[in-house]
């Protein structure tokens, strides 16, 4: 049976609400009293019913997390940001998978909810009114990880995505005229500012938009090496390839190299992230350093604010981007 307790009091010799004053850290509690009761919990081994605390203080501890991709090394990393920094406000987590589906997202809000999370973090493609109008409703808290509102009336953490893509495309502008840019699903926001930002980088070197070279992925390796064959029976075969994502940009690679197609020599090619895929490929990747780690980190932190309703300065946080060569671009001098 579980030791309850009631079971503790009754072995210390002291008051049900002297054993909870001890273990919820009561600092009015006699050292030889508090003594006592701690080894009355070794020696029952009990554990504290953290359902029935957080009925009685109305907080759980509990943040809830959504992310697309649980197996994703993009995701991957945001989560371990989140979950180092709630480690260090004793918050623990509850992760849940959404496979990116607008329907399975709304209901995993709604659970979580209804698990009486203390916050909730949610990382999507596209925020739609229905996912705004949930957040609304939400008696706690809501943040959002790489993840853009275009109301900014949700708190987030992003980098500027637009300003990225324009330096990743200018990157390659410097040393080729036709670039072409894999993208990743065209229905979120994020993939909206890559775009707006490829095609400024374009029209500031007086090139001209080309649609045989805007080529559709969906963040996957798979989608990568069909965009390799895509970009392979162009008439005109373009000197370098922004990719939107690492994983894509792996794809693109290999589809080159399995037909004989060298990179950087015959063309570069540039991905976004910096996970570590990166550093596995030969040639190693060039790519926009995200911050992913920091993300969640980041996020995190704000939503440790909000639930404590402390001052933050600002709720719609812009992180820093860099690029960093390697050798699937020639080195720019």
């Amino acid at each position: 049976m579980n030791v309850t307790i009631y079971d503790v009091a009754r072995e210390a010799n002291v008051s049900m609400a002297t054993v909870s004053r001890v273990v919820n850290g009561n600092p009015n509690v006699k050292p030889a009293t508090r003594k006592k009761v701690h080894e009355a919990i070794e020696r029952l081994g009990y554990r504290p019913n953290a359902v029935a605390r957080g009925l009685a203080s109305k907080k759980t501890t509990t943040v809830g997390v959504i992310i697309p991709d649980i197996s994703s090394i993009f995701f991957a990393e945001l989560a371990r940001g989140i979950e180092d920094i709630a480690t260090m406000y004793n918050y623990n987590i509850i992760l849940s998978n959404s496979d990116q589906n607008k329907d399975k997202e709304l209901h995993l809000i709604n659970t979580m909810l209804g698990k009486q999370v203390d916050g909730l973090i949610f990382m999507g493609g596209d925020i739609t009114e229905e996912h705004t109008e949930e957040f609304r409703r939400a008696s706690v808290p809501v943040t959002l990880a790489a993840t853009l509102d275009e109301s900014e009336e949700t708190p987030s953490v992003n980098i500027d995505y637009g300003h990225a893509a324009y330096e990743a495309t200018e990157h390659l502008l410097s040393t080729s005229k036709r670039v072409a840019y894999v993208s990743g699903p065209d229905n979120t926001s994020i993939n909206t500012k890559k775009l707006e930002g490829y095609k400024r980088a374009l029209k500031d070197y007086n090139q001209g938009v080309d649609d045989e070279l805007l080529i559709l992925g969906d963040y996957s390796y798979d989608s990568g090496l069909e965009a390799a064959e895509q970009i392979i029976a162009l008439k005109e075969r373009p000197g370098g390839v922004f990719v939107a994502s690492d994983e894509m940009a792996l794809g693109v690679i290999h589809g080159f190299q399995d037909k004989g197609i060298s990179v950087p020599e015959d063309i570069e090619v540039i991905g976004f992230d910096n996970t570590r895929l990166a550093t596995m490929i030969r040639p190693t990747l060039s790519t926009v350093v995200q911050p992913m780690y920091d993300i969640g980190a980041v996020s995190m932190r704000l939503l440790t604010k909000l639930m404590n309703k402390e001052q933050a300065e600002d709720t719609n946080v812009i992180l820093p981007h860099r690029i960093i060569e390697r050798n699937s671009t020639n080195q720019k001098k």
